[in-house]
């Protein structure tokens, strides 16, 4: 290393005899509190374009992702169904309280019979709860079971009636039906073997939000297949869609704090442990229906990926009308979902049996509905 130098500094001078400017930092601070000048031209322009740069940036960030999603969805719309996708004779329908409550009688059996002769529909889930949060289920809540299960079944032989039920879980709010309770999940069973006990074919399921992962839903599943079993009955559920792109329901469940969607392997999970699945294909929030249509066709690839062949896989259909956020009625229509299926199903397992779809819901449905589920997915 060199030596210090021994020469003492002096003040460096100009030509002029005046003092050359010290180094920044020799050069007297004013105090942190004087005053201070205006700021230079231009600066807030400068910061308002770098504000302005910044929320561009992070709208690209948003949004590539998802306008590239939606053109992959379209594409997904495209292209021809294979021969014979149509009904399998394993479709079903969501039907109302009113079929189990009174207000329907025999002429009102006559006619669902009419129009379901012809169709493919094996199997009605009647609505029969809902489930109390405890898990159990008052008979006064089913009390006309006995009087459409023989009806259906004299008008409509090899048609199956099942016990819709279901119930708001607590995953979201402090309200609802806790799974993480062991006492809760024996009374769903009681209840269950009760409701299979007054003559329903099967037990449906519809608990919601449920969250992908929920390892005390797969233990309900568990012993409600064991009780089905005993009783010769279907046990089937509806079931949440499955995340469009890779851990989509964590981000959605961070952004919105709910998750909507299933891993595939959760949904796997719940379809080996059921006789029949059905995937609420909608809600889907998407806004035309070809891109709906996209989403349908994912979904019902996605779903038979995982599905084993013993277990029923069926798609909904949206037999409603609504307009909102989650749901737009010109977008999600009959035509758009039965062609989303029949591309899936073309595309991923074209000989699957059992396979179908699921309508819903009677109460809701107009005839242009029935005619788009006859017209394109019924006929052969």
């Amino acid at each position: 290393m060199d030596a210090e130098p021994t020469q003492e500094r002096t003040q460096p001078v100009a030509a002029d005899g005046e003092d050359v400017p010290q180094a920044a930092e020799d050069v007297p601070q004013a105090p942190e509190d004087a005053p201070q000048g205006p700021p230079a031209p231009g600066t807030g322009r400068r910061k308002r374009r770098r504000i302005r740069r910044t929320a561009l940036a992070l709208a690209l960030l948003f949004l590539l992702p998802l306008v590239t999603a939606e053109v992959a969805l379209r594409v997904n719309y495209t292209g021809d169904t294979a021969d014979g996708t149509y009904t399998r004779g394993k479709d079903a329908i969501w039907l109302g309280h009113a079929w189990i409550d009174g207000r329907k009688d025999d002429q009102d059996v006559e006619t669902l019979a009419h129009r379901l002769r012809g169709t493919g529909i094996r199997d009605l889930y009647v609505h029969s709860g809902p489930l109390e949060h405890d898990g159990t289920l008052p008979p006064s809540d089913y009390p006309e079971s006995g009087w459409l299960i023989a009806a259906v079944h004299r008008e409509l032989p090899g048609v199956r009636v099942q016990a819709w039920l279901g119930d708001v879980l607590a995953t979201e709010s402090p309200d609802g039906m806790r799974l993480e309770r062991a006492a809760t999940r024996a009374a769903v069973v009681r209840s269950t073997r009760e409701i299979l006990a007054a003559g329903f074919d099967g037990a449906h399921f519809d608990l919601e939000p449920l969250h992908s992962g929920d390892r005390d839903y797969l233990d309900l599943l568990d012993d409600l297949h064991r009780v089905t079993r005993d009783h010769h009955a279907l046990l089937s559920v509806a079931a949440h869609q499955i995340d469009p792109l890779p851990a989509f329901h964590s981000v959605w469940g961070t952004l919105a704090g709910h998750p909507k969607w299933w891993t595939q392997a959760f949904f796997g999970e719940v379809a080996r442990r059921v006789d029949q699945i059905a995937v609420m294909s909608y809600d889907t929030m998407q806004p035309l229906p070809s891109l709906y249509g996209g989403y349908v066709a994912q979904q019902t690839s996605l779903a038979l990926e995982v599905t084993p062949p013993s277990t029923d896989l069926l798609m909904g259909l949206p037999f409603y009308h609504e307009n909102n956020f989650d749901h737009w009625n010109h977008a999600e229509t009959v035509p758009a979902a039965v062609r989303g299926v029949r591309l899936g199903l073309s595309r991923t397992d074209a000989d699957r049996a059992r396979f179908g779809v699921a309508l819903y819901v009677d109460f809701a449905a107009t005839e242009d509905d029935w005619n788009a589920y006859r017209n394109d997915w019924v006929k052969r």
